[in-house]
């Protein structure tokens, strides 16, 4: 599975390239809003430094956009449409599970609806230039440093780590009662079995 390529890059390096944006759009977003904040802000849905959408929009804006990387207009107007097609995308969905979002940009001027607003838009446009032409062949350089073994269960540890953490959130925001869900499945078990037995 790890070998199989997808538009010319295999998994594996697609899953570390995925780990590695995560982490670091979720860094700079922390960083950033920490700034604007004036106080440590914590910019993931969940308690650990990751943040999907960035790991999703990395690796997806990658293997779409590379083959513009000579043509830094097309590249740039491509990058920020398609993020902000994907930023509302996400905003919608998440709007529809958890009736809010994650980021408010309803006090930025051009914006649509607090889910997508023109300065990000800028902002996505230069990412995918800084992504495509500078900082994607230098993640490639770290993961290629890895030993595949070692690259394969760190990706994999981080992952596990991060799906717990984020089901625990999910379970608190949607105030999901685990200890009455298992008594009824108790339950049901207890009926089903004597029906049985």
């Amino acid at each position: 599975m790890w070998t199989k390529e997808i538009l010319g890059t295999n998994i594996y390096h697609l899953i570390f390239a995925f780990v590695i944006y995560s982490m670091l759009g979720w860094l700079v977003e922390s960083i950033y809003m920490s700034f604007c904040n004036r106080k440590l802000t914590n910019r993931g849905f969940a308690k650990s430094p990751f943040c999907p959408i960035y790991g999703v929009g990395g690796v997806v804006g990658y293997l779409l956009l590379h083959p513009l990387e000579q043509e830094p207009i097309k590249l740039y107007l491509a990058g920020a449409i398609l993020a902000t097609l994907f930023e509302f995308l996400v905003g919608k969905m998440m709007l529809k599970l958890f009736g809010s979002l994650w980021w408010d940009y309803h006090d930025k001027p051009c914006n649509y609806k607090g889910i997508i607003c023109l300065e990000s838009t800028i902002a996505w446009g230069f990412y995918a230039i800084i992504i495509i032409t500078f900082l994607h062949s230098r993640i490639i350089a770290f993961i290629e440093g890895w030993n595949m073994l070692a690259g394969k269960t760190v990706c994999c540890l981080i992952l596990l780590i991060v799906t717990i953490d984020y089901i625990i959130q999910i379970i608190r925001v949607l105030e999901i009662d685990v200890k009455e869900k298992r008594e009824k499945l108790r339950d049901r078990y207890q009926s089903f079995k004597a029906r049985w037995y």
